[in-house]
């Protein structure tokens, strides 16, 4: 971990469509807010949405995230959705946790461990879970091997057997897609390690957020040269392995590293199509589209 463990930060997520034909009608949800956690606090929180919509709302959705519902009725030909967040990080507000030293076996939730975990352990449907990725995560996951070193190794060698290689994949390409390709970014890491660690039993989360960058010595920071992040969580038990105080520790698969102070959680669920950042249905003859995102995290 580097820099100091409290960090501010201000985030602005901008989302800019354009159509070739007028829009008529667009409905949309984002997942934008980042949430408030131990060592997460959000101090304050803006959605700005041009042409204005003239219905919205707020509300969480099952696993607690902050989502915001908006209807555009106004014609329009470009539609941008700013996300406007100050947000305070303390990764020593959020404890350690003895268990991550036991062997992972261990870390398997159950009914009577932690039942709201067991169902980050299912795999989804379809399927994600191969053979290949049982057999892949097995190099990793020996048998009564720490928790935090079995899944350190994992995440070493996604990040060193994978390629990061942007416009290699979409939103809807499968884990074993990527897994066969070797190729992807940083969502399908995230979703790879997920895949990997369900196969052992283990429950992980898809986690949505952002990842402050730190620019090089002696260059200045490049604006909206940030992008939204993803990476992988997984969950450890209480210390004793039978009370609910376990906690979830995140992984980077894309960056070789576990969570820290530079890591901005906006939301997770079971995969990404839980929570993407923006999403929706508009109401068009248009033949053409575009979508411009550009996002920057400042330390303040």
């Amino acid at each position: 971990m580097t820099g100091p463990p409290v960090r501010r930060y201000r985030v602005a997520h901008r989302t800019a469509y354009s159509y070739s034909r007028e829009v008529t009608n667009s409905y949309g949800r984002a997942y934008l807010t980042p949430r408030d956690l131990p060592g997460q606090r959000l101090l304050t929180h803006h959605i700005r949405i041009d042409p204005a919509p003239s219905d919205r709302s707020v509300g969480a959705d099952v696993y607690g995230n902050i989502t915001s519902y908006f209807h555009v009725t106004t014609e329009h030909r470009a539609l941008t959705v700013l996300g406007d967040s100050l947000v305070e990080v303390d990764t020593s507000a959020r404890g350690s946790c003895t268990a991550a030293a036991e062997p992972w076996e261990k870390a398997r939730p159950s009914s009577a461990t932690e039942p709201l975990a067991v169902e980050f352990a299912l795999d989804l449907q379809p399927p994600e879970i191969t053979s290949e990725i049982v057999a892949y995560t097995a190099e990793s996951l020996l048998p009564g091997r720490p928790l935090l070193d079995a899944v350190g190794e994992l995440n070493t060698r996604v990040h060193t057997d994978f390629a990061y290689r942007s416009g290699a994949t979409t939103v809807s390409t499968r884990v074993a897609d990527v897994f066969a390709a070797r190729a992807g970014v940083c969502q399908d890491f995230a979703r790879l390690a997920v895949a990997c660690l369900r196969s052992h039993g283990l429950a992980a989360r898809y986690v949505s957020g952002y990842l402050a960058t730190d620019p090089p010595p002696g260059k200045e920071r490049m604006v909206g040269a940030d992008a939204t992040h993803a990476w992988a969580a997984v969950w450890v038990p209480g210390a004793d392995g039978h009370d609910r105080t376990g906690r979830w520790i995140d992984l980077d698969p894309t960056n070789d590293q576990f969570g820290d102070e530079r890591y901005i959680i906006t939301a997770w669920g079971r995969d990404y199509a839980d929570v993407p950042p923006l999403r929706g249905i508009i109401y068009t003859d248009a033949k053409d589209s575009t979508i411009t995102v550009s996002v920057d995290v400042t330390e303040v």
